[in-house]
């Protein structure tokens, strides 16, 4: 397993350097621009796993949360003049703090009734956005929404926003990597494998549920937020329920339970879209067909918990037992 491990980071050098290069090597500002897209949705992604795959949740409504973020970020921005940053650091807080009202009365509820009361509060959202005209401009949407700054230096252009998502994609999968292989990670996916189980042995499922969903809430923040500032106009119709089901499909399909997964799930569903584009007429049928076979012949996603690297604390009971066994020999 060490070796593994070491090849694996042996691989990942080159790939770091080729993502770091990148915008040298691909000129095109669409192509940027895209490549930008991914690393929102990774994030979101990623979130969303936290939940539906770590703690075995169906959630409908993850696009209000984004959307909140969104919101909540370009006001700031907008009518205080917060600085980026803080403005990130305020829509994971104040999604997170949704996230948390939503969730203690609801995430008891299992299962389908789980998925249709976060469903119910993504059109609530919804609708919010629509009709609260004097403060968000309802349908119209928020327009000139500035660009981060850090240090009087101004972020704009494709570039430099690819940079930065860049680097907030690799602190999300530097999170998310600990989280879940920590002893809160174990506990959550023993949560998902049987809640009775995991009570007997003092694991409080509603309490790790709870906390799941208040992370990826404040982390679909932080994304929504940064797409706020990156497109500089936002609407209620970026944050309707085909978004959340785009998200969801990105997580089913990379994998549940997968961090890997999230990545190649966000990755693909991003760019097939637009590689079908030629076809438009005919593309969504077509991106359809394919996640239906993919369901039928690959059930587990692209990177499904098969390829799963072990959790990190397995790894170092089996390096206990050996040790024990090699002492007592």
């Amino acid at each position: 397993m060490k070796r593994l491990s070491k090849y694996k980071n042996i691989a990942a050098v080159p790939g770091s350097v080729l993502l770091v290069i990148a915008p040298f090597i691909i000129t095109n500002s669409y192509y940027l621009y895209i490549m930008v897209l991914i690393g929102v949705y990774i994030i979101l992604s990623l979130s969303l796993n936290l939940i539906t795959g770590y703690t075995g949740q169906l959630c409908l409504g993850h696009a209000a949360f984004y959307g909140i973020g969104s919101y909540v970020g370009a006001l700031l921005m907008l009518n205080l003049n917060v600085n980026f940053f803080i403005a990130l650091i305020a829509s994971a807080v104040i999604s997170g703090l949704f996230g948390l009202v939503l969730g203690i009365p609801t995430l008891r509820l299992r299962g389908d009734y789980l998925a249709i009361v976060t469903l119910g509060f993504g059109e609530i959202v919804r609708l919010v956005f629509v009709n609260w005209a004097d403060v968000i401009r309802g349908p119209m949407g928020l327009p000139g929404i500035p660009n981060p700054s850090i240090f009087g230096f101004q972020i704009s252009g494709r570039t430099a926003f690819y940079y930065l998502i860049l680097i907030l994609v690799a602190l999300t999968l530097i999170f998310m990597s600990r989280l879940t292989n920590s002893g809160f990670g174990m506990a959550m996916q023993t949560v998902k494998a049987d809640e009775i189980a995991a009570e007997s042995i003092g694991i409080y499922p509603v309490k790790y549920k709870l906390i799941a969903f208040v992370i990826s809430s404040a982390m679909a923040g932080m994304a929504g937020c940064f797409y706020a500032s990156y497109v500089s106009y936002i609407s209620p119709t970026t944050f309707v329920y085909n978004t959340s089901v785009t998200i969801l499909a990105m997580v089913v399909l990379g994998g549940l339970g997968s961090l890997a997964g999230s990545v190649i799930g966000a990755v693909v569903l991003t760019l097939i879209p637009e590689v079908l584009r030629f076809i438009s007429d005919y593309r969504m049928l077509i991106f359809g067909a394919l996640m239906v076979i993919m369901m039928i012949f690959k059930p587990e996603g692209f990177w499904g918990v098969s390829k799963r690297v072990k959790n990190i604390y397995k790894i170092k009971a089996g390096g206990g037992c050996r040790e024990r066994d090699s002492k007592s020999k």
